[in-house]
């Protein structure tokens, strides 16, 4: 137990300014934080000095014998609270909250107020996550108009209504046409409003320069206010949310201002054309919400275990507003994120995911009465061999996932390693210049992610003007297809051009989403892996395609691809890459393919993109089983129990527990018969944050385990509030106070702050089981035994050191108690 951070006296969190803890390769300094303070601030001195002048007052008025003071009868402010980096107790959570409820439900009985009290109390969660749908939904349509208007800013501007973006703009033109809907009179370029023309040479190199200039601007303006305001607020999110739902506390990542400077440089970020997405750090704004409104529910600020069942159900909701994909983000919640979730968290998470749903789909952020983000409508069904190459595009995901998550991970601990940690803001300035002169002359790298995959979803109709859609008309060819459909045709040389330039849009996007990743500025890796999803899969589908058209007598194709038919859909061939390469990544399964359909409407391609996703898995599996979230946590060094991650190691508990056989004996308290100085002592000579209680020094029969936050608390509280204790007052952990001479000083009484059902296991316990108690039930620490003896202690952070140790990694990597 371990903790640098525990020192003498450290409960209430005024002296830890000189704490610096790095995290996520920035060093920071958390010696303010908008966050919830621990319990034990503000109002504790203040208790305890009224309680120590009302005490002396009866002492002076002569009111009798001095009252011992026992934390069990009397709970002492700031007990049971946790010091920022450190890991909850889930069990002592839970069971806190057993004892509440039961009080509340027999309180209920005996008066009209207690029963309402009881009620409110009941619907206080849908209450919560209706308010987090609400302010979800509200803050992801706000970040998603604020990022197409800016992204637009970077190539003109409405002249009208100078709040419209290029789109929007065109749409309330009297003078655009279908086939040129981007056009009009309104929306003038930089060279327009600059040289008057937008034609020529001299036109194209405005144009460029102002592209790169608004690039470098809203690139700068995110990191400074990152760096300045908010050191959380950068990167994806997830890979801390789910450390921090797996009990770690991380004081002030969920917080209010990291909240507000997220929402304003995730806009920034975007709206730059870095390869990043604003899906990913969408989880991390619902999840500071959640936190947030937390705080209005005392059920919920007061016990941690109850507040990340909340977090739980705030990651849905996220998914849920970057994609509109309800059902997929309680999936995802599910599968990917949450450490703890039980039935209630299931029902409140699909409750809360409608509302954010609903109001996304009120305030139209995407003004075509739309909720999915790429709405695709294909006419032609896929066909079974179609499954090859659907499971070729597969295999792609699985290889770029692998070779994405070693080479970024590569990247970021240069990063960290490496005096190009320290120039944070240069990195991203770089970056951003390097990605605004390379995207630029591409049609396909200068248009915003989403905007490119919604181009390679879409499926060419009779009017459509995409460069991907020049088609041939073959002159023997009179069939035209049925409604809107139509059949498959030689491509032209506007097909060509486009997909040459998707091939090098293809290496442009592989390369630079590496060392994009990561940086210093809110970062989602959602729609840069779809997007070169997307391009592998049109580019194959094309190939398909025309592979269809020019040998539909084949063997492969006889029977069900006949000439003037339409055979193949090249949409359909990216929605699939798009998922591989996604799942490659990420390692999502179930609540990828439901995100998908939901994404884009396609209900019925439910099979092919299981089986791109499964084949995508199974092969990314093969060079590594961690996702890129899983290898982040690790990069950072989080103690974070991996739920998926086999222990198939044959060591016992003996093995991995603290003391070990060279080490100095186990420090004990004793339940009689230690003064409180000596148990000072104890707690300045170590930096243990809890102590096993025994017997004796001789039988060392356990009894239970004290906290050390817990014993100063409760020692500086017995000091102000009980008279005559001092330095050689004994502390017991007995129910009965022992016989004592008359002329001693009275004894203090901390039974109430000993856990009496500590977690322990024989010393003879595999590993492998020992690891399960403490995933499944969320254990801090668990005590070694032999015959009732007490032998050592196991905590969290010695697993991921021994784990660490047996796939030949540095177990010093892990950081934090």
């Amino acid at each position: 137990m371990e903790n640098p951070g525990y020192r003498t006296g450290s409960f209430d969190g005024d002296d830890d300014d000189d704490e610096m803890v790095d995290i996520a390769g920035v060093t920071l300094d958390f010696s303010t934080t908008d966050d919830a303070p621990p319990l034990s601030s503000g109002g504790y001195e203040e208790y305890s000095r009224n309680s120590s002048s009302s005490s002396r007052a009866a002492s002076m008025n002569g009111n009798g014998p001095t009252k011992l003071v026992d934390p069990l009868e009397d709970p002492v402010p700031g007990v049971g609270t946790y010091e920022d980096f450190n890991t909850i107790d889930w069990v002592r959570e839970k069971s806190k909250d057993r004892d509440r409820h039961r009080e509340i439900t027999n309180k209920s009985r005996q008066s009209t107020v207690n029963l309402l009290h009881s009620v409110s109390d009941a619907f206080s969660g849908w209450l919560l996550m209706l308010l987090v749908g609400l302010l979800s939904g509200a803050l992801a349509g706000g970040i998603d108009i604020a990022a197409h208007w800016m992204t637009a800013m970077k190539e003109g501007v409405c002249v009208v209504h100078f709040w419209y973006n290029h789109e929007h703009c065109c749409w309330a033109s009297n003078e655009t046409t279908f086939q040129e809907r981007h056009h009009c009179p309104q929306w003038q370029s930089w060279a327009e409003l600059i040289t008057g023309t937008s034609e020529g040479a001299f036109a194209y190199i405005v144009n460029f320069l102002m592209y790169i200039f608004w690039a470098l601007l809203f690139s700068f303006l995110a990191v400074a206010l990152v760096r300045a305001f908010a050191p959380y607020a950068c990167g994806s999110g997830i890979p801390e949310i789910k450390t921090i739902l797996s009990g770690f506390i991380i004081r002030g990542y969920l917080g209010k201002w990291t909240l507000m400077i997220k929402i304003i440089t995730l806009v920034l970020a975007v709206s730059s054309g870095l390869s990043l997405g604003k899906e990913g750090p969408l989880v991390h704004v619902a999840c500071c919400c959640a936190n947030i409104l937390c705080h209005l529910f005392t059920k919920y600020r007061k016990n941690e275990a109850k507040r990340r069942e909340v977090l739980s159900a705030a990651a849905a909701v996220g998914v849920s507003v970057a994609f509109g994909a309800p059902i997929g983000g309680v999936l995802f919640s599910l599968e990917e994120v949450s450490y703890y979730f039980p039935l209630k968290t299931l029902w409140r998470s699909f409750f809360a995911a409608l509302v954010a749903a609903f109001t996304l789909r009120s305030i139209n952020p995407f003004g075509n009465s739309q909720l999915v983000l790429f709405y695709v409508e294909f006419h032609a069904p896929w066909h079974l061999v179609e499954l090859a190459p659907f499971i070729l595009l597969g295999i792609f995901g699985g290889l770029w996932g692998a070779l994405f998550i070693k080479a970024n991970i590569a990247w970021c601990r240069r990063r960290k390693t490496t005096r190009l940690g320290h120039y944070p803001v240069m990195e991203v300035l770089v970056v951003t210049a390097l990605t605004a002169l390379i995207a630029y002359p591409n049609i396909y790298t200068r248009m915003s992610g989403a905007e490119l995959i919604s181009e390679l979803f879409n499926d060419c109709s009779r009017l459509d003007s995409s460069q991907l859609c020049g088609y041939q008309q073959p002159a023997n060819n009179t069939d035209t297809g049925v409604g809107n459909t139509l059949p498959d045709r030689p491509a032209g040389p506007g097909l060509y051009t486009a997909l040459w330039q998707l091939a090098l849009a293809l290496v442009f996007k592989m390369m630079i989403t590496v060392i994009t990743f990561g940086m210093k500025v809110p970062s989602g890796l959602f729609i840069p892996s779809m997007a070169v999803g997307a391009i592998t899969g049109r580019l194959l589908g094309v190939g398909m395609e025309q592979l269809a058209y020019y040998n539909h007598d084949s063997i492969i194709f006889k029977g069900w691809c006949s000439q003037g038919a339409d055979c193949i859909t090249p949409g359909l061939y990216a929605m699939v890459g798009a998922a591989a390469c996604l799942g490659g990544v990420t390692r999502m399964t179930v609540s990828l393919v439901v995100i998908m359909f939901e994404l884009t409407g396609g209900l019925e391609y439910i099979v092919p993109l299981m089986a791109a996703t499964m084949t995508s898995k199974w092969v990314a599996d093969a060079f590594g089983r961690e996702g890129i979230y899983e290898a982040h946590i690790r990069l950072n060094g989080y103690p974070f129990l991996e739920p998926k991650e086999e222990f198939e190691h044959s060591s016992l508990a003996v093995d991995v527990m603290r003391p070990r056989r060279s080490d100095p004996a186990l420090a004990v308290l004793t339940q009689e018969g230690m003064t409180v100085g000596e148990v000072e002592a104890l707690v300045e000579s170590t930096h243990y944050s809890g102590f096993p209680v025994v017997v004796s020094q001789q039988s060392q029969r356990l009894v239970g385990f004290v906290l050390r936050r817990d014993l100063l608390i409760s020692i500086d509280n017995g000091r102000k509030r009980q008279e005559g204790v001092v330095s050689s007052s004994q502390v017991v952990f007995t129910e009965h106070t022992p016989s004592q001479a008359p002329d001693a000083p009275p004894p203090l009484r901390l039974r109430g702050i000993m856990d009496l059902s500590p977690f322990t296991v024989t010393d003879h316990t595999p590993m492998d089981i020992t690891v399960d108690i403490f995933r499944k039930l969320g254990l801090r620490q668990c005590l070694v035994t032999h015959n009732g003896r007490l032998l050592g202690i196991i905590t969290k952070k010695d697993i991921l050191k021994h784990m660490a140790q047996i796939t030949n990694r540095d177990p010093d990597s892990i950081l934090f108690n």
